[in-house]
């Protein structure tokens, strides 16, 4: 298994520095991205989920030191959150930078530190973040394990993570919110 998940790490990584959509498992679900830096792969994703521009896509990072390298303004508040969750996490900041422009279609950008072996080393050795959409068309219901993706989303992506297909633990969505000016933050979704 060490083997094979050093190659698929290798394969992956390959495909986002060509500027390339995989299909990859995350801490969360089954997910579409890219490299979050490049403009031309976002519009990749958005293509690939037959999704409008305007909604704006999460970024993982490997680790909360990171949200530095992307969020203009990083609360404190911010880390408190990160440490003491044990569900995953995705935090709304008011602006990003040093991502693609076609990220969000304002400012803002939604981050989540993963907290998943795979995805953290691929983003490790991307040394970038990468884009996480649901792996399903827009409009359609999320598909919550590999068996659940659609025919026309796994060939619409360039590489497919060759992992954990048969896995089946318990998958869910992250709670998502939104940091607000005076430390407080609003729940968008849970």
């Amino acid at each position: 298994m060490e083997e094979q998940f050093e190659q698929e790490v290798e394969r992956t990584v390959t495909a986002l520095k060509a500027g390339k959509t995989i299909l990859y498992p995350t801490d969360t679900i089954w997910g579409v991205g890219c490299d979050a830096t490049n403009s031309r792969a976002c519009d990749r994703v958005f293509e690939v989920k037959q999704r409008p521009a305007s909604k704006s896509l999460i970024i993982l990072v490997d680790s909360a030191e990171r949200l530095k390298d992307y969020v203009v303004d990083v609360p404190p508040i911010a880390y408190d959150l990160i440490a003491h969750t044990t569900n995953p996490l995705s935090i709304v900041f008011a602006q990003s930078k040093n991502l693609a422009k076609n990220i969000s279609t304002d400012k803002s950008v939604c981050i989540r530190v993963v907290d998943n072996e795979f995805c953290k080393e691929v983003i490790r050795r991307l040394g970038k973040p990468i884009t996480s959409t649901s792996a399903n068309l827009s409009g359609q219901p999320t598909a919550m394990t590999y068996s659940d993706i659609s025919e026309e989303i796994k060939k619409a992506v360039d590489y497919e993570v060759q992992l954990y297909h048969d896995s089946f633990a318990k998958p869910k969505c992250s709670t998502i919110i939104k940091l607000n000016e005076d430390n407080t933050f609003d729940i968008l979704r849970q």
